[in-house]
């Protein structure tokens, strides 16, 4: 009876507990899922608490599957509520699968940068008829440059949000910019100078993802002085479109890791490619896809590719390709809708990492500098 009693009691404390706290994590553990050329990054540190920044695609059927594909990361990461998500800005390939991963899982705060400023069908719908039902039984904020935003055991800290970004540098940071000189500005849209991007710290290891800022905010947040510092790993990389990631900040920040959330035609372009491994101090590139844009000549070798296609091309251009004009009558981009897989960096508070590609479990490990 007495042993009975005792088996009853560790089982409840273990359900009052839950599977995050309950695990003996000390690492930091981030999950790059592929939510096939949008965003969805999921920050886990050993306090069990979590971070998802974006969601993935929209769409009836994109939705679903990447809210599918981000709840593997979850109950990989042992996770049975998500603390805060923040969408970076209002595109579909980044807000996308919030509505399907809410019926999912349990999330208690919403972040972002404030009303859609570039209207379309998908956000339109969208923030009138599903977001304000998910803020109203959960916490919202608005977030502004400066802002931290609370998760245990993390520093995570607002640098850009609707189209301001931080005045002080961060600690540490704040040298002049040598790449300011040659600066060459580049296009965008209404929606993407507006994302909230994120500085985060665990011990020495710093990343940041900084949603789609494109160069002219890279410029503002980066001269005449870099207000950022030097990280270890940066992440997202706007797909590595042309629209962003100029040597003001690739070459400013030194990464010595990137993971790039591009699609199989979609990003991954030849100048962007030439920025990133031209990068003083960079070691490698992880690529969630292939891209055809890249070819081979500008692509990293097929073991830091997280995914192929669900029909196998007979060959991969060794030239990268150029983008077929938007249109109707545009073909669409080598199909995957099968099997995904993510990349799992699991970060050392000495300022060491490891990545591991969940496709073929071919990992390196980055010893603390």
């Amino acid at each position: 009876m007495r042993k009975s009693l005792l088996l009853t009691a560790a089982a409840g404390l273990a359900l009052l507990i839950g599977p995050a706290a309950a695990q003996t994590r000390t690492t930091l553990d981030i999950y790059v899922v592929d939510v096939e050329g949008g965003n969805a990054t999921l920050f886990v540190p050993p306090s069990g608490e979590s971070l998802l920044i974006d969601t993935g695609n929209y769409g009836p059927e994109a939705s679903v599957r990447d809210a599918e594909r981000i709840m593997e990361a979850v109950k990989d990461a042992g996770l049975t509520q998500i603390d805060t998500v923040i969408i970076t800005h209002w595109h579909g390939d980044h807000f996308g699968g919030l509505g399907e991963l809410a019926k999912r899982i349990p999330i208690n705060h919403y972040i972002d940068h404030g009303p859609n400023q570039q209207p379309a069908p998908g956000p339109d719908e969208f923030l009138s008829k599903v977001y304000p039902q998910l803020i109203a039984k959960a916490k919202h904020t608005v977030a502004k440059p400066g802002d931290k935003i609370a998760v245990a055991g993390l520093d995570v800290q607002v640098v850009a949000s609707n189209g301001e970004t931080i005045k002080t540098p961060l600690a540490g940071a704040g040298a002049p910019n040598p790449y300011c000189a040659t600066f060459k500005p580049g296009a965008t849209n209404i929606e993407d100078p507006l994302s909230v991007a994120v500085h985060i710290t665990f011990g020495k290891f710093r990343t940041m993802h900084l949603g789609d800022l494109p160069k002219s905010k890279e410029f503002e947040l980066m001269c005449p002085n870099n207000r950022l510092g030097t990280i270890d790993l940066f992440l997202g990389l706007h797909h590595a479109v042309n629209t962003s990631t100029s040597e003001v900040m690739m070459h400013a920040v030194r990464p010595r890791v990137a993971i790039v959330n591009n699609g199989t035609r979609k990003g991954a372009q030849p100048d962007v490619m030439q920025v990133i491994f031209s990068s003083p101090g960079f070691e490698n590139l992880w690529q969630i896809h292939f891209s055809q844009l890249s070819g081979q000549e500008y692509t990293v070798p097929g073991m830091f590719i997280a995914n192929h296609t669900d029909a196998e091309l007979a060959a991969m251009p060794v030239a990268p390709i150029a983008a077929p004009a938007p249109g109707p009558n545009t073909p669409p981009p080598p199909a995957h809708n099968g099997k995904a897989y993510w990349f799992k960096v699991s970060a050392q508070q000495d300022g060491g990492f490891t990545v591991t590609n969940a496709r073929n479990k071919f990992s390196k490990t980055y010893p603390a500098k």
